[in-house]
């Protein structure tokens, strides 16, 4: 609720009004202005009325929009049953990836007994994964990919758990091999999104422990904090209905506190975008940048309206720059058509997750086929027109295989798709932290193969202090697995304006 204001007085001055602990003047004519004729007094009297009125509600909404810029923090219950009445273990645990080996073999019976259909001629990626492609992938996934080496790149990287709201949070938590003297390492938290996982983040998790030894230099350095999202990877599945984007920013909020993090920065893309963004409103005073490799708009208004209208022939007059011209027009084949051809699976996982979901757990090359059409479309548009899907032009079949192994090592394929469900069940820009704006420090990449683009004349309607936002040379979705070296150089810079204008800001005071 906002501050109710209360009239203090009216005299030649003006008003006054007292919001708390702040009183504000206005400036409108004193009672003296009214009454120097009975009839020109009554007048003024009723103008002043009607100024009276409007200026407060105006004062009011000011003040009022001012105390609900911060997203309430979510304090929820996601373990099974009711919430017990003693104390919750807040201990951080560590964790190792462990694969028994019944689990392999009936991994391995199952590959053996798959049922392929055949592709239509030339279709390529057309139709979703080409299955002509997934029978290799599935051969080298049983004759030459090797989990358990896997098993060990994934702890090569300390991890942890902690029970918080009644599940237990997974997390790799990395700091830096060494530190200049006198020099602190900077706080991280990374988030991924769906179909990926905290795996994504191991490629670039050298580049920002260990900066300099990777050509980047040494002035940055960074302690990193991967979490697995509830429900994804080793993080326990919500038990309960409506955990949501603010419910996961709610945890990972919980949890950085409890490592000791008063002040942090926050890196994200997909669904860590949306978390990471939540986390920045929820407590945006620990926040002290926030970076995203993808932006959601979900509130569209008259102005954004104009711009998809004429913005290709007045670009200047929308604050639009001429890569976002390219990226964004012919508006029709570059937005409206890849949501009516890429976004079918949302529309699936935001209403009946757990039917394909089911199908999903029960199947490794259903998963497979699953996963990878999104790492080849969402990595390129383009390598939808190749058989292979394009997918070994960026990534590996390890690190491909690596990230499904998550998904079906933990079974979480169910649980990760109900993510959308819980987010989009209520309507788009229908929520509170859809409405309100950003205030914390921001840094945004726009990688061109990113499915869809937001020009930064829309994202800063939502994110009010764009500090940095640059249009990064190539890379798509998943760009920190894809792209790390350009990721990091970008979150580098954006963290060495914040501080910078942090610093000056101090020597101001």
């Amino acid at each position: 609720m906002g501050v109710v204001p209360v009239i203090k007085r009216w005299d030649r001055w003006g008003l006054c009004a007292d919001f708390g602990n702040r009183k504000v003047l206005i400036c409108i004519p004193g009672r003296e202005a009214c009454v120097a004729s009975p009839t020109a007094g009554a007048r003024g009297i009723m103008l002043l009325e009607v100024f009276l009125l409007l200026g407060t509600l105006l004062i009011y909404y000011f003040f009022s929009k001012k105390n609900e810029e911060t997203l309430p923090f979510k304090d929820g219950w996601w373990g099974r049953g009711q919430k017990p009445e003693t104390k919750e273990d807040s201990s951080v645990r560590p964790f190792k990836v462990e694969t028994a080996e019944e689990e392999l073999s009936d991994l391995f019976r199952r590959l053996d007994q798959a049922r392929f259909t055949e592709p239509l001629e030339n279709s390529c990626f057309h139709y979703g994964t080409n299955s002509v492609h997934l029978r290799k992938v599935v051969s080298y996934w049983k004759n030459q990919f090797n989990w358990k080496k896997q098993v060990d790149v994934l702890n090569k990287y300390p991890q942890f758990k902690t029970k918080i709201q009644g599940i237990d949070i997974h997390f790799v938590h990395v700091k830096p091999p060494r530190l200049p003297e006198g020099q602190a390492a900077k706080p991280l938290l990374m988030v991924h999104g769906w179909p990926g996982s905290f795996y994504e983040f191991y490629k670039i998790i050298p580049l920002l422990t260990d900066p300099a030894s990777h050509g980047l230099g040494d002035e940055h350095i960074f302690e990193v904090i991967c979490p697995s999202i509830p429900g994804y990877g080793f993080s326990e599945a919500p038990h309960k209905q409506d955990f949501n984007s603010v419910s996961a920013a709610s945890v990972f909020y919980e949890l950085m506190i409890r490592l000791g993090f008063n002040e942090f920065y926050t890196q994200g893309g997909d669904a860590g975008c949306v978390i990471c963004t939540n986390l920045a409103q929820i407590a945006p005073s620990h926040v002290k940048g926030l970076h995203l490799n993808m932006v959601l708009v979900s509130k569209l208004g008259l102005s954004h309206l104009l711009s998809i209208l004429l913005g290709r022939y007045f670009p200047g007059l929308f604050g639009f720059q001429d890569e976002d011209v390219r990226r964004m027009f012919p508006f029709l084949k570059k937005w409206l058509y890849k949501i009516l051809s890429e976004f079918g699976y949302a529309h699936i996982q935001a209403t009946k997750p757990d039917t394909v979901g089911c199908g999903l757990n029960d199947s490794p090359v259903g998963l497979a086929a699953y996963i990878l059409e999104k790492f080849s479309s969402w990595t390129d548009m383009e390598f939808r027109n190749l058989e292979d899907g394009g997918l070994e032009r960026k990534f590996s079949l390890d690190d491909l295989l690596t990230n499904i192994m998550i998904y079906w090592v933990s079974g979480c394929i169910v649980s990760s798709m109900r993510f959308y469900k819980e987010n989009l069940q209520k309507g788009i820009g229908t929520q509170k932290h859809e409405k309100l704006t950003v205030q914390v420090p921001t840094g945004i990449a726009a990688f061109p193969n990113e499915i869809l683009h937001i020009p930064q004349a829309w994202a800063k309607k939502k994110y009010t202090n764009i500090v940095s936002f640059h249009f990064m040379p190539r890379g798509g979705h998943f760009a920190a697995l894809e792209e790390p070296e350009l990721l990091a150089k970008d979150i580098l810079q954006f963290v060495d304006k914040v501080e910078k204008e942090q610093l000056w800001k101090k020597k101001g005071e």
